[in-house]
């Protein structure tokens, strides 16, 4: 009877049938003892990609404060875990370094675009070590982390004042030249050099970066259904993708063959050249094609971020008049006027370093770092984590945490300061990530954060283009989290 029954179901019963018990099978399939929970049903083939929004915060947050301290995900078919409090990253990040130091197999760009692999963002095993060890020794060389460096981000900033001057007080959107002149800080440190803001080379440079990072957005669903490169069009990006990565990598050799000087080895790309010759090709993993990535990474990582955070500066103290006259008066009491703020004068400055730690933790502009590859099966904070599954540390959700920070829906820079006005270092600040992949340029940005902003302040009143239309809040998730284009006057102050 029940063979009759199902010889006249029909072609889209079976296929009914078929589906049904495909879903069954993938969502009973037993997952490890002690695995993440996930927030519901994993659909074959997408898993919960259905579930996402275009901007996954507003997920992520309600699935941290429902699930706990991690939980899991499908994306795709690629089995994912977000790890939710500062305790579980920095145990996996941290005391578990080796086993978390690994970037994405089984992404887009390690898939179908392998020389991205060959640079310090994406690489991971014996290649990532070499690369980010002799990098961190030539960066400490050329002044990371030490006040030298400063004098070269005071050059950069003096010019960004001249052309903010020159403005008038005008309402002008000054993203555009904030992010030329921060990238000129990470110029002088890879090429030695300077350029002119009008330099058709160096605009064009930038010009392809922002165009870059508007594409890592659009190519998002690659990530998962590669296979949808190959539909007519170009719908989803891969092929512009490829071609503006082909543009990037022509302009950056025309930077470097203007820059290189065998009479100067003041700079990141002569000193990493001459480490490659010195080792010979038998006992480096690194030529100078992979250097060429390096160069990208470092222009990359060390423009976009930075810039971006100064942008997020600006907007909250126009929504906060009173944290910018706040810190004019701390410069006026602490630096005076009569000379720009210098890297000495970062410990008389509290509020202002309270200040850019709060916009850093309300924006978290880059909300869950890059991916890492868990290397073999472990454990974390008591949840099984298999070989081969994908970590995203939640560093959106840490700086948003009730339990740690009370109110965090408020912009309120007070909460980094003591009884006595002292800066509070809180270990769950981590805008840069932990561990070993933690950011190659944090010491830098710090610096140049500081210098911008204090000098800034201290010499024009930042006012909104329309008082009684201020530009919004939420920003836009990508690559980083930018605000919306926003026009704003810098009106000197007469000191």
């Amino acid at each position: 009877m029940l063979e009759d029954l199902l010889s006249t179901l029909p072609t889209w019963a079976w296929l009914v049938v078929v589906l049904i018990s495909l879903v069954w099978w993938y969502n009973h399939k037993p997952a490890p003892p002690n695995y993440p929970p996930s927030p519901g049903l994993s659909l074959p083939l997408i898993g919960h990609l259905y579930l996402m929004k275009k901007d996954p915060r507003k997920n992520f947050r309600q699935w941290a404060r429902t699930l706990g301290g991690a939980f899991s995900l499908k994306m795709g078919t690629a089995p994912f875990v977000v790890l939710n409090k500062y305790e579980l990253i920095h145990e996996a990040f941290v005391k578990q370094g080796d086993n978390f130091s690994n970037r994405s197999s089984i992404d887009f760009f390690a898939t179908q675009m392998p020389r991205r692999l060959n640079g310090v963002l994406l690489s991971s095993g014996p290649l990532w070590k070499e690369i980010r060890s002799t990098s961190m020794t030539i960066l400490r060389d050329l002044g990371m982390g030490k006040n030298i460096l400063a004098e070269k981000i005071s050059e950069v900033v003096e010019v960004y004042l001249q052309e903010l001057s020159h403005l008038d007080g005008r309402a002008t959107n000054v993203r555009n030249l904030t992010n030329a002149c921060v990238a000129n800080v990470i110029c002088s440190i890879i090429f030695g050099k300077m350029f002119e803001l009008t330099d058709p080379l160096f605009t064009k440079q930038i010009q392809l970066f922002q165009e870059l990072a508007a594409a890592f957005s659009s190519i998002s669903v690659l990530h998962f259904f590669p296979v949808l490169k190959n539909i007519p069009g170009d719908p989803f990006g891969a092929k512009h993708l490829s071609n503006l990565l082909e543009d990037i990598k022509f302009h950056t050799q025309m930077l470097s063959t203007k820059c290189v000087d065998s009479q100067n080895v003041e700079n990141f790309l002569n000193l990493f050249l001459n480490e490659i010759k010195r080792n010979g090709v038998q006992n480096s993993r690194v030529d100078e094609e992979k250097l060429g990535v390096v160069v990208e990474d470092l222009f990359a990582a060390g423009t976009e971020t930075t810039s971006t955070t100064l942008m997020w500066a600006m907007l909250y103290a126009l929504h906060y008049p009173e944290t910018q006259e706040k810190i004019y008066q701390e410069i006026v009491d602490s630096v005076g006027t009569n000379r720009s703020p210098t890297i000495y004068d970062k410990a008389k400055l509290n509020y202002l370093n309270a200040f850019i730690m709060e916009v850093q933790r309300v924006t978290t502009i880059v909300p869950y770092s890059l991916s890492h590859e868990c290397s073999q099966d472990t454990t974390v904070g008591g949840y099984t984590i298999p070989k081969g599954t994908q970590v995203l540390p939640n560093l959106d959700f840490v700086h948003n945490d009730q339990q740690v920070w009370g109110d965090p829906g408020n912009f309120r820079p007070e909460r980094f300061l003591d009884d006595h006005a002292d800066v509070i270092s809180r270990e769950e600040l981590i805008p840069f990530s932990l561990g070993r992949r933690v950011c190659l340029g944090e010491s830098l940005a710090k610096m140049e954060l500081f210098l911008f902003l204090s000098a800034l302040f201290q010499r024009f009143r930042l006012l909104p283009a329309d008082p009684s239309n201020l530009p919004p809040l939420n920003g836009v998730f990508g690559v980083a989290v930018t605000p919306l284009p926003f026009d704003i006057r810098m009106v000197e102050r007469n000191n």
